[in-house]
Order: C-alpha cells, then structure tokens, then sequence
C-alpha cells in the first residue's frame, strides 16, 4: 500500500466502485425493503450508513481485542454504557455533587459531567472506539461524551445505470407451529418473497479532512485499516439477501495540501463508465468500460488505485 495514502496530515479524496449480482445491497424499509432507488431517475441508492457498517464489521473483527479498535456504534451496544465507561476510565465520578454552585448549573445544563470533564471523555471515547475516531459521533444521548464531526465522510452509493428490481417467490418446507401445521394441506408448503437487483454497479465518494483527524487522533494505521476495509469489507458481510457483492475499485487522490489543490468533484469528473458498445441490460461488471483519466493531474495530487476490476 502506498505510504502516502495513509497519511492523515493530507486531505484524500476517493471513489469506490461496488457491485452486487443477483442480491439486496441496501433494502429500504419504508418500500417493504425493496432496494433504494431515486424515484426521478430509477438509480438505485446504498446509504453511506450502510457502507459504514460494513466498514464497522471488517474494523471489528480484523482489530478484535485491541482498546483502541473498538467500535461505538455496533449491534445491541448501549451508547450510554460506553460512555459511562469513559468517565470511569478517568475515574471521574458522574454522581458526584460540584462544590461551587456556578459549576452546579454548569453541569445541569450539559447533562451528566462538567465543561471540562466532558472534554476528556470525548477524547477518550476517540482514543478507544475507531468509528467514533473516523466518522464522528453524538455521544449526548444521556451521559455526555459531547460531539465529534469526524474526518472521514462518505455519500451514498449510487448506481450507474436506473435500476430493475424484482421480486422472487420463495417456498419454505417448514413451519413454525403445530397450529400451522395442521392447517396447511398437501406439502406444508410456505411463500414467501424476495427482492434483487439482477446486476447493477454503483459508484460511491468520499473525503478525508486532516484538519478534524488531527482533532480526533487519527493515526496512519488507522488509514490503512480503511483502506483495507474498502476492498475487504464485502467478504466478510456475505448474505443469501445481499447476493454477490463486491469492490471493483478504489481510487485515492491524495493531496499534497491538507487544504487540498484541486476541488474533489473535478477530480472525482476524470472517472468515465459506460456500458460498452451492445449491452442493453448490464448483468456483469464485464459489460462496462471504465476509464480514469490519470494524466495531467492537477499539480500537487497524486493518484492511487487500490483495486481495479
């Protein structure tokens, strides 16, 4: 990996083209959990939430153990708990009465914990819990470890064609009760069904700020663990409803200013993806041309492919 996308005193800026096959990335639960789709244009959507969870997921099991890995937001975690924990682990005592009135209404109104004491728990919650480092995080849900806007920020994914969902019928063999046993006739049989795009490719951005990673602590490793994530991450969230997911490229553009020097979305133009000449339905990342214009980048960025098809 190249040493210079790692490094959190730069702004990075990226694209990440995934692709899923015959599979759900990203139901949406007020339409029945079809797959996100722009009702303008018919593109369909993944959230940026969505693809943190997954980088979540990867972080959690490729840092399992390490204090400073864990993760904040995870399933069935108690935002509250975890926060707690960090005043603990400064052994300030939450219960505790101030002395001086003044610093009383202070504490009142910030919720539980002083101006100061909420200062050092945000820094420790950053210290210990990798998304909360990389992506920010309320942390004012009860006890107050105070907010963070984190470096790392990513937009949904959209596809590049409008997509064509659909829905299968699926049989279940088994039943549940005795009662529904009995009711069904023949071969138990019970319908169900499911939602799938056949093939869609999406393209998703995102933007490194070195100025908020320095806030939070964000070191080179961590960079590196992102990046790894990235093109990971797919093989380890494997599902019957998410189909064949995967990463089909990462392209960094690296600056040489923390202030950047060249706007993201000129940079992010030089990408060009087509279906090649004939598809009409694309049904495999074969079927498009992608091309990025690598030549006469503006002075001071520097390109990196982490994956290409």
């Amino acid at each position: 990996m190249n040493p210079m996308i790692c490094d959190p005193t730069r702004r990075h800026d990226f694209l990440m083209l995934f692709e899923v096959a015959d599979g759900n990335p990203n139901g949406d639960p007020d339409a029945g959990n079809m797959p996100r789709i722009d009702p303008e244009t018919g593109h369909g959507l993944v959230t940026d939430v969505c693809l943190k969870r997954k980088v979540r997921n990867f972080v959690s099991l490729d840092k399992e153990g390490l204090e400073n890995y864990g993760i904040f937001i995870h399933e069935k975690g108690i935002l509250n708990r975890q926060i707690e924990q960090a005043y603990t682990d400064l052994k300030i005592d939450l219960q505790a009465e101030p002395k001086d009135p003044t610093d009383g209404k202070q504490r009142k109104a910030k919720g539980k914990g002083q101006g100061s004491e909420v200062d050092s728990a945000r820094t420790r919650l950053c210290a210990t819990k990798y998304d909360i480092r990389m992506f920010g995080a309320v942390m004012s849900t009860g006890a107050n470890g105070g907010q963070v806007r984190g470096p790392m920020q990513l937009t949904f994914g959209r596809s590049i064609d409008p997509i064509a969902s659909m829905e299968v019928s699926i049989t279940r063999m088994a039943v549940a009760t005795e009662a529904e046993a009995e009711n069904q006739g023949g071969d138990n049989r019970t319908m169900g069904r499911k939602a799938i795009l056949p093939y869609a490719l999406y393209v998703a951005k995102g933007f490194f700020n070195p100025a908020f990673a320095k806030q939070t602590g964000v070191t080179s490793d961590d960079l590196a663990v992102f990046w790894r994530a990235l093109e990971m991450m797919w093989d380890v969230d494997r599902s019957a409803a998410r189909g064949m997911m995967g990463c089909r490229g990462v392209y960094v553009f690296t600056h040489e200013s923390s202030l950047g020097n060249a706007p993201a979305h000129k940079l992010f133009d030089r990408l060009h993806i087509e279906k090649r000449p004939g598809v009409v339905s694309p049904r495999s990342f074969a079927d498009y041309s992608v091309e990025l214009n690598a030549t006469n980048l503006p002075a001071g960025v520097e390109l990196t492919a982490l994956q290409e098809g």
